[in-house]
This record gives structure tokens, sequence and C-alpha cells, in this order.
């Protein structure tokens, strides 16, 4: 089974002409709910799992979504891969606004969520996780196959810079975020990422870049985030066109 996480521009899947419903199922966790009901259905002929990161009113910020809920559900209802859609701004210049780029490095800014599944007294001993690769390789190379396929162009390279939110970054940030080696910047990739490595879940982030990043080209003064939100929309389309094809293609 693949699992789908929305990300902001994306809250559900009904009304979608190739997804058929099935059910919707809430999963106990150790860590309390997810952000919404995990989605059941198909594409094609491939099972799918959906889940709204930010819950289906879009109610959930950054900084509170239960992220450890999120992942372990999905694992509960079967998923094995998992791609992750964000919306970022762009801070390297081939990170322009409208490109869709699959990351292949994240540096983590974020503070105070809850970001391991080994943290209790129920864990014998002290765990680690290799990390060298944050995402799946083999899962990212299907997905730019797919990509392919249907004639999509998706960079296949980037450091994800992941910040607390839920406010944007000042323009020094991101300098700092540039002078760091972050090609973009976002806020859920941490510890979404991480989280699906300890629960051994092959996980890939598609990041749709929205607008560019504060004090980068036309947002030098100030983003202009309703059309940030007019470019998600478009590019949640073309994200979703990927899908179907993984889904075809039986990945």
């Amino acid at each position: 089974m693949i699992g789908l996480i929305g990300g902001s521009a994306l809250t559900e899947l009904s009304g979608f002409e190739d997804f058929v419903f099935q059910e919707k199922k809430n999963f106990h966790t150790p860590y309390g709910a997810s952000s919404a009901p995990i989605v059941l259905g198909r594409i094609k002929n491939q099972s799918v799992a959906f889940l709204p990161r930010h819950g289906e009113s879009h109610q959930w910020p950054p900084h509170r979504i239960n992220y450890r809920a999120n992942l372990w559900s999905l694992r509960e209802a079967g998923v094995k891969n998992v791609l992750a859609l964000a919306t970022v701004g762009g801070i390297s210049p081939a990170f322009e606004t409208g490109v869709m780029a699959l990351p292949d490095q994240l540096v983590d800014y974020t503070w105070g969520r809850e970001f391991t599944l080994y943290d209790d007294e129920q864990v014998n001993g002290v765990t680690h996780i290799d990390f060298t690769q944050p995402y799946c390789q083999v899962f990212r190379e299907r997905i730019l196959q797919s990509a392919q396929h249907c004639g999509l162009n998706v960079l296949d390279h980037g450091t994800y810079a992941v910040t607390q939110g839920p406010r944007l970054e000042t323009a020094a940030e991101i300098r700092r975020l540039a002078h760091d080696g972050a090609d973009m910047v976002g806020m859920t990739g941490m510890p979404e990422t991480s989280l699906a490595r300890e629960l051994g879940l092959n996980y890939a982030t598609l990041a749709l870049v929205v607008n560019a990043a504060a004090g980068q080209g036309v947002s030098g003064k100030k983003i202009d985030l309703q059309a940030a939100a007019q470019v998600s929309r478009s590019l949640v389309g073309a994200a979703l066109k990927l899908f179907i094809k993984m889904c075809s293609d039986g990945h």
C-alpha cells in the first residue's frame, strides 16, 4: 500500500475522479490521535491511504502536528511507501516558483517537537538510526521514473531546511539558510522524515516551490501569500497526476 500525505493545499481526495473511496479509519496509537482519520481507497489497482497533515479543516499548524501518531497510523493501515507533499519557499536559483523537487537532504532547525519514538522507559537502551540519506533512494527513483513517464519535470536533488513556524522566516534567516547550503525552506519535513525511518517506512518528500523565500527575488520586500496559494493549488494538480502514474505503475 502507498501512503500520500497532503500538505497545505491538499486536505481531501473526495471528488477526485481517479480515487475510489473505501473508508475512513482512526487507528489507535501510543501517541494519541492522528491529524485526521486515514482515508483508505484505491487508485487504479493500487491500494492507497491518504492523510491530510494539517487536518481535514487545515486546523493544525506545523509545530502542533502529531507527527508520531500520523506516521504510526499510516503504518498500521498497511502503508509501506509514503509520498509526502510539502509547500516550500525557494532559496537557490534552480528552485524558482513553480518547480517541483525531490529533496535528497535536509537540515533540521525545529525545536520542541516530539521527534522520536525512542524516548520513554519502555525502550531498552539507547537506539540510534542511520540518517545519512534521510529519504529512501529506491523510492525516490521510482517517483522520478513515474514523473518522466507522465511528462513532468521534477528536480532530483535539493536540501530542505525545516524551520519551526508558523511564522515565515526573515530575510536574514534565509541568508543564513543559504549559507548553510539550503535550497528550499518549509516547516513540516521534520520530524516526519526521521519518524518514517524509525518506523521502517520508505519515505520521500515531493516539494512544491510556491514562492521565493523571504528577501529573494520578488519576495525582496514581502511574500505575496495569495499568489503563493494560487501556485500551490496549481502544483497540487501536477502532484496528483504524478501520484496517479505511480499507482498505475504499481508503486
